[in-house]
């Protein structure tokens, strides 16, 4: 049974991308935010920084729009999980994604979405102000309701 998700906090995010480096070198051995698994919206005029992470949907549209079977869940994680050799390239996956965090790898052809670095997600291992963190679920649900309180 999965018990721990990320989250994000878009107070703590300074808009660094070092989880967007920390993802992409991760993944595809070099520095690209376009190759990252996790993305950072940033709002200069506003001064606002969101970072963006896949919800694991537990029905994930993704995996029902995909007709190669190429998505799946991976049991002990609960991350959904694009296998490389098995994906076509046909994007269906990423206009079925309510969140749209699934993308596309240009020079691959394949779709790719955060695989939470097999339970060691390195956007939150790097993020330097906790912006993004994987936590217990049980965890993470006390501090949301603490921090509702203090407000």
């Amino acid at each position: 049974m999965v018990s721990k998700s990320l989250i994000a906090d878009s107070k703590k995010c300074t808009g660094c991308r070092t989880c967007e480096m920390a993802c992409s070198q991760f993944h595809e051995g070099k520095s690209s935010p376009a190759l990252s698994r996790t993305r950072v919206i940033k709002f200069d005029a506003k001064g606002k920084n969101y970072p963006t992470i896949c919800n694991h949907c537990s029905k994930p549209y993704c995996m029902s729009a995909c007709k190669s079977g190429a998505m799946s869940i991976n049991a002990e994680t609960g991350a959904v999980m694009v296998d490389e050799a098995l994906c076509i390239g046909c994007r269906l996956c990423i206009s079925a994604c309510l969140y749209s965090q699934v993308s596309y790898n240009t020079e691959k052809k394949v779709a790719f979405k955060c695989d939470l670095c097999n339970g060691d997600p390195q956007c939150a291992k790097f993020c330097p102000t906790g912006a993004i963190s994987y936590s217990d679920i049980d965890e993470l649900l006390m501090q949301k309701r603490r921090a509702l309180i203090s407000e």
